[in-house]
């Protein structure tokens, strides 16, 4: 019969196992360069992560809607169909953090995500692609964000 005891001490092995491997949420969270999200520019950004000068292309895709009615919650995406992609960034140009999201890539994940993003004003939204061999691709669109959903 398990008591409760028995179940806490089970717990309490399993969370050190889980912390001995890594599987923890917070040593996941430490491994990604926090400064990235403290970068006020797209030069700034690409410094910290090391990467290139980036190149516009028209295999790196942004959607994002014309005119967001409410900025709170703008849906957004970023996608390639090139194949070596490794990270895929969202970025909003006028943000206080230039870096809204991050997506790691790999061969079995397909390179298209979409998120909502808050957005204060209008602004460029960025698509960024990094790729294996070290280029850097991206796409840009105006999106124009209306106080209360009342146009302009």
């Amino acid at each position: 019969m398990l008591t409760r005891r028995t179940a806490l001490a089970r717990s309490a092995q399993v969370a050190l196992m889980l912390g001995g491997l890594g599987l923890l949420p917070r040593a996941a969270m430490a491994a990604y360069p926090t400064a990235a999200f403290e970068a006020k520019s797209l030069a700034d950004l690409l410094k910290v992560l090391g990467a290139g000068a980036p190149v516009e292309s028209k295999d790196v895709t942004v959607t994002a809607p014309d005119i967001a009615e409410n900025g709170a919650v703008v849906p957004v995406g970023a996608s390639t169909t090139l194949p070596g992609a490794k990270r895929l960034l969202i970025l909003v140009e006028k943000n206080p953090s230039v870096l809204s999201a991050a997506f790691d890539v790999s061969d079995f994940v397909e390179p298209a995500f979409t998120t909502r993003v808050k957005m204060g004003q209008s602004s460029n939204v960025i698509a960024v692609a990094l790729m294996n061999d070290g280029k850097v691709l991206f796409a840009q669109k105006e999106v124009k964000v209306t106080l209360g959903g009342c146009g302009g």
